[in-house]
């Protein structure tokens, strides 16, 4: 007599399985290809109305804040993974002092 619509509670909560990462990575896929079809769609919109030399500007800086953005969740993803402080691939990573 079990209940037709009963979903088994998570089984590890708060740790996150291998297959749950990929379905995880395959949504995150899948909102990003929605997120460029936007983006694409403003982008286009923004390069008729101003020239191009706008759009490389602020191309630029949203890279840099972009790739700067990226370097602070390395060294995060160093140490919530016990790699932190042995992070040589962070860019622009110095280790502590060790004393």
């Amino acid at each position: 007599a079990q209940c037709p619509d009963f979903v088994a509670p998570d089984s590890t909560p708060g740790v996150m399985t291998w297959d749950e990462l990929l379905e995880h990575m395959d949504n995150l896929v899948s909102w990003g290809q929605d997120e460029l079809k936007g983006w694409h769609k403003t982008a286009s919109a923004l390069q008729v109305k101003q020239g191009v030399e706008v759009c490389t500007s602020a191309d630029l800086k949203h890279r840099v804040q972009f790739q700067n953005r990226l370097a602070g969740i390395c060294e995060d993803m160093c140490k919530e993974v016990g790699a932190y402080p042995k992070c040589a691939q962070c860019p622009d990573f110095v280790a502590p002092d060790s004393t």
